[in-house]
């Protein structure tokens, strides 16, 4: 007798079954979608039909997050305006004190006689990105020779010195940071005057103000401008701020450790300066008194192996020398004819021929008797 379930409970497949089918499945279609990319239609039709489920589940987070960003941004709006307009009204006297003092320093220079400062021109360039060496500080800018970029133009933007263009392609350019190890700059505190160098650090984060002795007044907290005198960079550019001045008394400079003012590494917005600079070239270098002297020296010394030539060329000559004493002498250009000798030259030559013919051995002849 059989006993079976009736046919309304029967099973079907065990559990055991059913689980390898779902798993082969599913390892099935994670492969067929991650290598053709067979459910990509029925992902977007899956997305497309939840979208506005998720869209009303999000409401209150929405609403939330946009009453807690619209207090901030009010708030931030409002203190930005204030200081906008503070600083409308310091760079609005400072460009009234500018004005003024640009006409009595144009006034000076006429009534002194001195030469008009350079011009400068600006053009505006923006950073694309940075350069592959990530042991240089180096940014590449989207404007080159065709937009009349040039070779060792200062970099700038409204805070102060950002670097140097180092090299032009005919659409970018690439740009030297202020912070770079092999970059240099000239410069002078504003307070003191004092003039040196300021260079980058392998780091690239700060700046070295070098050859500065150790009884300058330097500060910290002390302003560098660029000073001018290289024909590079107008002078007058804000460079970097003195942040820690180390004085040993076992070496004749002072290390001076600065930091940028303009931020090298967050600008986006830059400007390209062309400075036109009206200053003479340098004049050629003369040679020093210690050239001179050891020239004349020289000079000296030939003397006497000149007169000793002239000697020996006057000398008489010797019996075995009478091949050499027969020969013609060459003369200095074949085009010319050998001139005539004068009444003088002749009447020399008379007075020597006796002289030589003293001088001279008698010759045995071959019929003689000793």
């Amino acid at each position: 007798m059989e006993y079976s379930p009736p046919p309304l409970f029967k099973q079907g497949p065990s559990a055991l079954a059913r689980l390898v089918f779902f798993v082969v499945l599913a390892l099935a279609l994670l492969i067929s979608d991650a290598r053709f990319k067979t459910l990509e239609i029925v992902r977007g039709v899956l997305g497309a039909g939840l979208y506005p489920l998720q869209r009303a589940a999000l409401v209150p987070r929405d609403v939330f997050m946009g009453a807690a960003d619209l207090a901030v941004t009010s708030a931030t709006l409002r203190s930005e305006n204030d200081k906008l307009r503070t600083k409308d009204l310091q760079l609005s006297q400072q460009a009234n004190t500018a004005a003024g003092l640009a006409a009595e320093n144009a006034h000076l220079r006429a009534l002194l006689q001195l030469s008009q400062r350079s011009a400068t021109e600006s053009l505006p360039a923006e950073i694309q990105y940075d350069t592959r060496d990530p042991f240089t500080q180096k940014v590449v800018i989207g404007r080159g020779a065709q937009q009349g970029i040039q070779n060792g133009s200062p970099v700038v933007n409204e805070d102060g010195v950002i670097g140097q263009v180092t090299r032009v392609f005919p659409l970018q350019a690439e740009v030297t940071l202020l912070t770079d190890k092999d970059q240099a700059v000239p410069v002078q505190i504003v307070r003191t005057g004092l003039r040196s160098v300021i260079y980058g650090t392998p780091k690239g984060d700060t700046l070295d103000l070098r050859f500065v002795p150790i009884s300058a007044d330097v500060q910290t907290g002390d302003e560098l401008v660029t000073s001018g005198l290289d024909g590079t960079y107008p002078p007058g550019l804000p460079v970097a701020k003195v942040v820690r001045v180390d004085k040993q008394a076992d070496t004749a400079f002072a290390r001076v450790i600065c930091l940028p003012i303009a931020p090298v590494r967050g600008a986006r917005q830059l400007l390209v300066l062309h400075y036109l600079n009206n200053v003479p070239p340098r004049p050629a270098e003369e040679p020093d008194a210690a050239t001179i002297a050891k020239d004349a020296k020289a000079r000296k010394g030939s003397k006497p192996a000149d007169g000793k030539a002239a000697a020996d060329k006057n000398a008489p000559a010797k019996p075995g020398d009478k091949a050499t004493a027969d020969k013609p002498t060459a003369a200095k250009s074949p085009e010319k004819a050998p001139a005539k000798p004068t009444t003088t030259e002749k009447k020399s030559s008379a007075e020597k021929k006796p002289a030589a013919d003293k001088n001279a051995k008698p010759q045995a002849t071959p019929g003689a008797q000793p």
